[in-house]
């Protein structure tokens, strides 16, 4: 994955096979402190014990359609490279939680790539499930989420074309003005 926005993906998608009904994604990057941080919390069936130790193993997956899982240990390996760790939690029943950390700064941190994308993507292609993103640049944010949207939508359809438009000028509108573009 070549970039950040393309992990984000993943692991969302992740969480949309693990029936999340619920997504939350945030990004909080701080050039003072030097810190890059990735945050995909959902609702999701979780993972048993043994699956959470095993899914940074590139040589582990739980998918039947091919024997490597190249996500997680990807992704990993990227904030590994740029001075940073990933951290998972997850509990049965209940959902799961990977945290990513990397050095702003670092010469070897991925791009954030097209963020505003990806999001009207997981939006237009899962209208069902509430995705909530915040992005936080030294101190200041943006936030989208999708009950807030469809309220205002009031009944038109949260995938329909020209609305997955407007969400997406939306956020590189706000994420320019925020600072994060």
């Amino acid at each position: 994955m070549k970039t950040l926005a393309l992990h984000i993906l993943d692991i969302a998608q992740n969480s949309i096979t693990a029936k999340a009904k619920n997504i939350f994604i945030d990004i909080e990057e701080d050039t003072r402190e030097n810190r890059y941080v990735i945050r995909v919390t959902d609702d999701g069936s979780g993972m048993p014990e043994e699956t959470l130790r095993r899914v940074t193993d590139p040589y582990y997956t739980s998918r039947t359609t091919r024997k490597v899982g190249m996500g997680i240990p990807l992704l990993k390996q990227h904030a590994e490279m740029a001075g940073g760790y990933v951290s998972i939690s997850s509990e049965e029943g209940k959902g799961t939680r990977v945290e990513a950390v990397f050095e702003h700064g670092h010469v070897d941190r991925q791009a954030t790539g097209d963020i505003a994308g990806v999001i009207v993507l997981l939006i237009g292609g899962n209208p069902e499930i509430r995705f909530r993103y915040v992005h936080r640049y030294n101190g200041n944010d943006f936030s989208l989420d999708t009950r807030e949207v469809k309220e205002i939508l009031e009944g038109v359809p949260v995938n329909d074309p020209e609305v997955l438009k407007y969400l997406r000028e939306m956020i590189r509108e706000n994420l320019s003005g925020i600072g994060a573009l």
